[in-house]
């Protein structure tokens, strides 16, 4: 549902131990429409040039077979998925990478009683076009229509998306149905990365994409945590910028927030977490983020936890393994699980 838009910045912290690997960064800009940063700790650069090849080549096929905007000339993707023959959707055959997205996405829809829902496409698309109209024309700004939100809205039953994993097939048996994997893509891509790279021996990196954070190992050396700050929500020229900061040592952490995607209707920002319940952005929090050891599970769980209400929603974190989240209430007010806080830790700028 949501493009996630994790609002983490990567803070540089110098070991004090002797290390023959030296720190490198690399950003990137092609994949899933947001800024991408390698960092990892190798004894050469050539190796971790090698590193990031092998990390952007792994972005892009994930970027091209989970859009839901672009075609590329020989790929089958969720575009494909979505289009229409004579008023109808057809049965497509997918790659296996797309099959195991969207079991994921039916899983937390289960998991989230509903709030991360793929199947909404057909709403999120109102929702997209009238933000990046509002944003291209500010003065004609408008919300979308109650009653066509409310239309689209009767083609979201996730029930009506078949897989048949036999034959690596995709269906939609609604023809007013589309999907929108923009609330799990990214972050279960990240995730998938990173697990190739650790079956493979590969330590030592931090993968940024777009604020969707994932650690392999350490910073490093053996023991040193990779550190990261959770920026404040609204609170761009204050002279602290962080409301946390974290050490994370193969952890990774997602935000999702309501204070950078959005447009302005008289006066209001509308943001990009929309609500399946009332068709609106979700008003609960400034912001949610979750550290866990998925990030895939990171995406979704962000998410669901800015749409639910808070004891809902720390009920969930607590009776599933390995999650944690802290959520920044409208008013400023930080409230966290039962084990978030074992992961922050106080820091001071020099």
């Amino acid at each position: 549902m949501t493009v996630v838009l994790a609002v983490l910045q990567v803070l540089s912290f110098a070991s004090c131990k002797a290390s023959t690997k030296v720190k490198h960064s690399a950003n990137y800009f092609d994949y899933f429409d947001t800024v991408t940063t390698i960092t990892a700790y190798t004894e050469t650069e050539e190796e971790f040039n090698a590193l990031c090849d092998e990390i952007t080549s792994l972005l892009n096929e994930y970027h091209r077979l989970y859009t839901i905007y672009n075609r590329y000339e020989g790929v089958t993707n969720l575009v494909t998925v979505n289009d229409l023959t004579d008023g109808n959707h057809n049965v497509v055959k997918v790659d296996r990478k797309i099959i195991d997205l969207l079991l994921f996405a039916k899983d937390m829809y289960a998991t989230t009683n509903g709030n991360v829902n793929i199947a909404m496409g057909s709403v999120l698309k109102i929702w997209h076009n009238y933000r990046n109209q509002g944003m291209d024309d500010p003065a004609n700004a408008k919300l979308p229509p109650m009653e066509k939100l409310l239309e689209a809205a009767k083609h979201t039953d996730i029930n009506d998306l078949i897989i048949d994993e036999a034959n690596s097939t995709v269906y939609l048996a609604d023809p007013q149905m589309t999907l929108d994997v923009g609330a799990i893509a990214k972050g279960y891509a990240v995730e998938q990365i990173c697990l190739y790279l650790e079956e493979k021996g590969v330590t030592d990196v931090l993968l940024n994409v777009g604020g969707n954070i994932r650690t392999i190992g350490f910073a490093g050396d053996e023991g040193t945590p990779w550190k990261a700050g959770i920026e404040k929500p609204d609170t761009e020229n204050e002279e602290k910028p962080f409301i946390e900061y974290v050490e994370l040592t193969g952890e990774a952490i997602v935000t999702s927030g309501s204070y950078q995607r959005f447009y302005v209707v008289n006066g209001e920002n509308y943001h990009h977490i929309i609500d399946p319940q009332t068709l609106m952005p979700g008003t609960k929090y400034k912001s949610v983020s979750i550290i866990t050891n998925d990030s895939g599970l990171g995406d979704a769980f962000s998410t669901a936890l800015f749409l639910m209400d808070y004891e809902e929603g720390m009920a969930l974190v607590e009776k599933t393994e390995n999650i944690e989240a802290m959520w920044v209430l409208p008013n400023g007010e930080q409230k966290y699980s039962s084990g978030f806080e074992d992961y922050t830790f106080e820091y001071e700028v020099q």
